[in-house]
């Protein structure tokens, strides 16, 4: 599999970073708690200090989203919604290990962080302007085709695995207990973005390595 983001997006957003990391023989059965902590240490300490509207990696998406057409405060960017969540609730509910230490991470470094079972992509996965005759199923059950010229996760069976880029992952590449192969993906647009995605990379990849 070849994930790619198609040149004519990154021609719109030159200012993309991306990160991506593929690992084999996942469990569900690793206490990630211990790993998890530090981060979510972090994002309780930069959110104390201020909304996460105001993070930079935040706004970054949100500048981004209005470019696509899209009103910011109505959908939003996946590490934005996790922050809001964790702002309110004082916690994330457990998914399962690997997404769980993901959250965490993207929650301290408040950039989105999507991660796909394998098995279920087919052929090449690439970030690319819908046609609109997709396929993205919902965690609800239900399918729908996502909009002409939206920014998904396209496979070469035509199936969208995440909708309005890092705003809505779908059902049918979401990590469940029997899942074994998985890519990572995250991405970021704002000004430190570079460092910051190099950061997010080593503490992800540490963090993964403890565990499986």
């Amino acid at each position: 599999m070849r994930f790619s983001h198609d040149p004519a997006l990154l021609a719109e957003f030159p200012h993309l970073v991306v990160a991506t990391l593929t690992l084999d023989g996942v469990t569900s059965t690793p206490d990630v708690a211990a790993s998890a902590g530090p981060f979510l240490e972090r994002a309780s300490a930069r959110l104390a200090e201020r909304p996460e509207s105001e993070f930079p990696e935040i706004a970054a998406w949100r500048r981004a989203f209005t470019q696509l057409g899209l009103k910011a405060t109505q959908y939003r960017c996946a590490s934005e919604a996790l922050l809001r969540r964790f702002k309110k609730e004082g916690e994330l509910p457990s998914i399962h290990p690997l997404v769980d230490l993901c959250n965490a991470v993207s929650l301290a470094y408040a950039i989105p962080i999507a991660v796909f079972d394998l098995d279920t992509v087919i052929g090449d996965l690439t970030v690319t302007r819908a046609e609109g005759t997709e396929s993205y199923l919902s965690f609800s059950g239900t399918t729908e085709n996502p909009e002409p010229a939206e920014v998904i996760f396209r496979d070469d069976a035509g199936n969208a695995h995440a909708r309005r880029w890092t705003n809505r992952q779908s059902a049918l590449s979401a990590i469940r207990p029997d899942t074994r192969r998985v890519l990572v993906v995250s991405e970021a647009l704002h000004d430190t973005a570079p460092a910051d995605i190099d950061a997010v990379l080593a503490d992800l990849t540490k963090a993964l390595r403890q565990h499986w």
